[in-house]
């Protein structure tokens, strides 16, 4: 029905035993990947643990055999992007072809700051990101030299060795949901969109536009695969759920009307299946917890065997 997949925000505590026991755990119960953000540090203090996201990815893909993974999403405004494709090629190859490459345009203006790095305002930094996407997309496809003039960016005979064992790299990945700037991005460059906390009737809006700019960029809506990353609320019984959103202050419908997954897992697998008829494919559960793998796991047995099915 839909793939279930995991994702966790690396900037809220992630270091190396919470990372080894999350992705065990994630690729032991059956869920199709673990994804994970790229931030130096949160929106706002307090500063927690953030372990780096592109070696903690090098570990991951020699330390697990099955779940497919990547970053959901690297920002080219704190990496160069020749810099982003050699690293995933390298990463990709490693993992046996596991690796999606996340890509975006960098947002959080904390870490910006406090680490040096230009954020630029949105027209430009939208630019900025369109020639990232161009720049990688050319050295992941090209077997010949790549020469590249762009504002931000310049190439002159680059070219990415070895080349990656997937013909055309690891697979794109654009996350987001704006129809102006966002979507025509993923028609041009990406091989999965990345919608972010949706309800099944926003997803299906969205999921509809990208079809018509797909195929007004001369591409198969069948070309790009949909995903959509969401918070997740799961609770064991009916009372461990009331009891985490009461402590959000907020209602089960509430929280579904932004789309996040609510409920016991009877709950969740309904939720899913709406999810799945408005067109997604994947659905990355955002596992705030990091040290709840008994909650993990209660919600792996209790959902995946259901959707699975």
């Amino acid at each position: 029905m839909i793939e279930v997949a995991i994702m966790i925000e690396g900037q809220n505590g992630l270091n190396w035993p919470r990372w080894q026991k999350i992705a065990s755990a994630v690729e032991a119960l059956g869920f199709a990947g673990l994804y994970r953000s790229d931030h130096y540090t949160n929106a706002n203090p307090p500063d927690k643990d953030s372990l780096e996201l592109w070696v903690s990815l090098t570990w991951l893909a020699s330390h697990t055999s099955r779940i497919e993974f990547g970053p959901l999403v690297s920002p080219v405004s704190f990496r160069h992007p020749t810099m982003t494709a050699r690293m995933a090629c390298a990463v990709d190859d490693l993992s046996n072809g596991r690796l999606t490459l996340g890509l975006g345009a960098g947002w959080q203006e904390r870490e910006h700051r406090n680490y040096g790095w230009d954020l630029l305002d949105i027209p430009n930094r939208f630019a900025r990101f369109q020639e990232g996407l161009e720049v990688i997309s050319r050295l992941l496809q090209s077997d010949t030299p790549v020469d590249f003039s762009g504002r931000f960016y310049r190439l002159q005979e680059a070219i990415l060795l070895p080349r990656p064992q997937r013909p055309g790299g690891p697979p794109i990945l654009i996350g987001g949901n704006g129809p102006r700037r966002t979507l025509p991005l993923v028609a041009r460059y990406a091989t999965e969109w990345n919608a972010i906390f949706l309800s099944p009737e926003r997803f299906r809006e969205r999921n509809e536009l990208l079809n018509e700019l797909l195929v007004e960029n001369g591409r198969s809506p069948a070309d790009v695969r949909r995903s959509m990353m969401t918070g997740c609320i799961f609770g064991r019984s009916p009372a461990e759920v009331a009891d985490k959103l009461a402590a959000r202050k907020r209602t089960a419908e509430q929280m579904r009307q932004l789309g996040v997954v609510v409920g016991t897992a009877n709950e969740i697998v309904d939720q899913l299946g709406h999810l799945a008829n408005a067109g997604v494919q994947r659905v990355m559960l955002q596992w705030l917890d990091l040290d709840d793998l008994d909650g993990l796991e209660a919600m792996a047995k209790g959902v995946l065997p259901q959707v699975q099915a």
